[in-house]
């Protein structure tokens, strides 16, 4: 089997996405997160600039230097779907913290593994933590949306592995 593992995606809300229903004063959004190869998307949440999906979508990984892209659209009802920015979901500073995950049995819960500045390789709008909580790696991450005047996306990760696959353990 190709793949290494799934990553649960949690996709909890929105902030200040654009107006796209200029007739309404609103937007209907939803987001599509792709791979090279998959593509899951959230619930269209009506009406709402600043929305809480409080969706989860796993997306089975093969290649962990595939692109994660995270796309925002407005739903119509007429015509295709008005996009309202993307982001770039960088695994790679949560992939260091979970490779390490066999020696943090005894950390305390809640325990921050590693902290991630915004920058100019990533599409962070602020800091974000990667953390060890109830036996689970997850980072929270507050993204910027590209290519639009405002919004913002804030989503969970969590690696899981797949009995029977590779993981993330580099000696399988």
């Amino acid at each position: 089997m190709d793949t290494l593992g799934l990553l649960r995606i949690r996709v909890r809300r929105g902030y200040n996405l654009i107006v796209r229903d200029k007739i309404a004063s609103s937007s209907d959004p939803y987001v599509v997160i792709t791979t090279t190869q998959q593509k899951v998307k959230t619930n269209v949440v009506k009406k709402n600039c600043n929305p809480e999906w409080c969706d989860e979508v796993s997306l089975s990984i093969k290649d962990l230097n595939d692109p994660i892209e995270l796309t925002v659209y407005d739903k119509d009802t007429l015509g295709a779907d008005d996009p309202m920015g993307t982001a770039e979901i960088d695994l790679k500073p949560y992939l260091e913290a979970a490779r390490l995950r066999k020696g943090l049995q005894e950390l305390p819960n809640g325990c921050a593994l590693k902290k991630v500045q915004p920058s100019g390789t990533n599409d962070l709008a602020d800091e974000s933590r990667i953390l060890w909580e109830n036996g689970r790696i997850t980072q929270d991450m507050r993204l910027k949306l590209r290519n639009v005047e405002s919004g913002e996306v804030l989503i969970q990760i969590e690696w899981v592995d797949i009995p029977g696959c590779k993981g993330l353990d580099p000696d399988f």
